[in-house]
């Protein structure tokens, strides 16, 4: 359906892509991953023909209806409602529509009966193409999908210009998606997003019968949605097959045989050029050294992929003591006007250790909560009271909400902790990865990555033991989500976050307050005990009749019922692999031993035939290194099956 052919593109001096080639196939759900700036964005914007790419071809099969969900809000029609931008969706069920009301209104106002003929066979053609391409559904699905994203029946109406920013982009995702595309395209779709629309998307995404191809940093879906995986980084392309655990698994597996590689390769380079540098002008040597010379020029140089992240540069301060309750809410409400309250009535407590996520839909109240949790605004009612020597720590999603976008980052650290000093600031910001004159940048040029690293590097320097993350995952790649949930996970101080990030949410947090309607309450466990009580509950039936969550001392019981069984299981799970585990590491450990063995043997051999003695045997050791080819692919395929039937066992404990 998609092919690249050698494609290469460039913007500048900068090399984007250079002789990449891949396919897509018809019906294949293809997740696009890689380092920020790697070029996803680049390789969409070829397949619908916004660029054109320097050298080689990108071919598409046939005519393909094409839906692209851009990262940045595309602008609306003037005075375009909501329901109106969705309905926008095809431009030919737009030419379709218009062509059959002007053959409607032909036929009932032309007296001549050929014209009516005529007309009328237009029209039956016009319909039916209408009707295959959905147009008769369009209107059902796209209320649909509006609710499924969180808006109201009384939204549908209103202008688009009246929502915010990301709700914006929940329409545009809505008309994307309704558009019913042969090849769907989506950058970044959960970007928008808070759980529950995440969660629609990702069943939406499920039953799509389309072509899909997907630039996401969010594991969720590209482990739930996705069945072939395209790396795209230092100007290539890799396919594979899979997922994102299939990825994950199959790249590691490749970057260590490439790195082996290419360490072997470098040995025998630098073998070849020492026994080049020593015996240049000796003249019985000439045809030798000749010899190796040819073999250094026909090497092809093996490139091991780099593994960029923002992995290395997200640290997090150690914590310092505070008391047991870290803060208490008693029925506090938030009003920006003083009037128009956010929320009212929300009370609940946060001990110290607490692992806290916040989760509803957008437009509740998280953000303006965490505000408050933060001391960033003061409750327009009610108390908010923090424990003893409680310091709080505040990641915005918005960097200009705590630093000057005109600010330099060397500025911001002196700011944050005025004991610093100069050198010790920028020591600082060089360990979060802002080297050199990047101190003397100011945080409006910064990339999305980049904030997010000096947002890190701020909290560092004001050592918190209250964390309070809204959306801390936005511009993290996929490594630097998983760096940031381990930290999360090593932390002793307290965390509250808000993430769209399923992942994220699922592997930090251990208690969970929830924002809807009918207030806000308190659940003990981890997501998933949340989703699958609520599950539970609309399964009985009680969350379509108007019920919601129960406060949290009700909930504790079975929550906690749930949480031992699963323990219980996990105990007995363990129990029974324990036997293959300790096997399958003695298999590997054995394995590893040998390839070190052979390695080494190998190492030997070669460098005797580099500089051979006067009894050196070349036919036996050519024989002997052949032999430990073998043996080395053999060893090697040992220990890739024992550590890899090892890693799934260990996952599924």
């Amino acid at each position: 359906m998609v092919e690249f052919n050698d494609v290469s593109i460039h913007f500048g001096t900068q090399d984007v892509l250079t002789n990449a080639s891949f396919r897509i196939n018809r019906g294949e759900r293809c997740g696009l991953v890689g380092p920020n700036g790697a070029g996803k964005s680049t390789v969409f914007r070829l397949i619908t023909g916004e660029i054109s790419p320097a050298a080689g071809s990108v071919s598409l099969e046939g005519r393909l209806r094409i839906g692209h969900l851009h990262q940045q809000v595309q602008p609306a029609a003037a005075g375009e409602t909501l329901l109106g931008h969705a309905l926008r969706a095809s431009p030919r069920l737009e030419e379709l529509e218009a062509e059959m009301r002007r053959l409607e209104t032909v036929l009932a106002a032309s007296p001549d009966e050929d014209t009516r003929e005529r007309s009328l066979r237009l029209l039956g053609t016009a319909q039916t193409e209408f009707e295959n391409l959905g147009g008769y559904e369009l209107e059902t699905r796209a209320r649909a999908a509006l609710s499924g994203l969180g808006f109201r029946e009384h939204d549908f109406k209103r202008p688009l210009s009246e929502f915010s920013g990301g709700w914006q982009m929940r329409a545009e995702l809505v008309r994307t998606l309704v558009m019913q595309p042969d090849l769907l395209l989506m950058d970044e779709p959960s970007n928008y997003l808070d759980l529950p629309a995440v969660e629609w998307m990702q069943r939406y995404l499920r039953e799509y019968q389309g072509t899909l191809m997907l630039i996401s940093h969010d594991r969720y879906l590209l482990r739930s949605v996705t069945n072939v995986t395209l790396e795209i980084d230092g100007c290539t392309t890799t396919r594979y097959s899979g997922n994102l655990d299939a990825y994950l698994r199959e790249r590691r597996q490749r970057h260590e045989t490439l790195l082996a590689a290419r360490n072997n390769q470098d040995r025998i380079r630098e073998q070849l050029q020492r026994f080049i540098d020593t015996f240049r002008y000796t003249a019985s040597k000439a045809a030798q050294v000749q010899s190796r010379v040819k073999q250094l020029e026909k090497m092809e140089e093996i490139v091991v992929p780099r593994q960029a992240s923002e992995r290395g540069y997200l640290r997090l301060p150690e914590p310092t003591h505070c008391g047991t309750c870290v803060m208490r809410l008693q029925n506090v409400g938030f009003a920006y006007d003083g009037t128009n309250f956010v929320f009212r009535n929300v009370s609940f407590e946060v001990g110290r250790g607490d692992r806290v996520a916040l989760v509803g839909y957008n437009g509740m109240g998280k953000t303006t909560l965490m505000r408050l949790l933060a001391g960033m605004r003061q409750p327009t009612e009610g108390t908010l009271v923090l424990g003893h020597k409680v310091v709080p720590g505040y990641v915005s999603q918005e960097l200009t909400e705590v630093i000057p976008p005109e600010q330099t980052l060397l500025r911001t650290l002196l700011r944050t902790d005025e004991t610093l000093s100069e050198n010790s600031a920028r020591t600082l910001l060089g360990s979060f990865g802002f080297s050199g004159d990047d101190a003397f940048k100011t945080s409006e040029v910064l990339s999305g990555g980049e904030k997010i690293r000096l947002a890190f590097a701020r909290l560092y320097a004001a050592r918190p033991n209250v964390l309070v993350l809204d959306e801390p995952t936005t511009h993290l790649d996929l490594n630097g989500r998983r760096a940031l949930e381990e930290s999360l996970q090593q932390y002793d101080g307290t965390v509250l976050i808000v993430s769209h990030d399923v992942e994220f949410v699922r592997a930090v947090a251990a208690k969970i307050i929830a924002i809807d309607t009918d207030g806000v309450h308190t659940f003990i466990g981890s997501y998933d005990d949340y989703r699958e009580y609520q599950s539970r509950r609309a399964t009985a039936g009680e969350i379509a009749s108007g019920a919601h969550l129960q406060p949290e001392q009700e909930a504790v019981s079975e929550t906690a019922r749930s949480s031992r069984e699963r323990r219980q299981e996990r105990a007995a799970e363990r129990a029974r692999l324990a036997p293959r585990m300790n096997e399958l590491r003695r298999i590997v450990s054995k394995s590893e031993a040998r390839i070190m063995a052979l390695e080494a043997e190998q190492a030997e051999l070669t460098a005797e035939l580099a500089e051979p003695g006067t009894a050196t045997d070349f036919a036996v050791l050519n024989r002997r290194l052949t032999d430990l080819q073998a043996e080395l692919a053999a060893a090697g395929s040992a220990w890739e099956a024992a550590a890899t039937e090892l890693e799934e066992l260990t996952a599924e404990q």
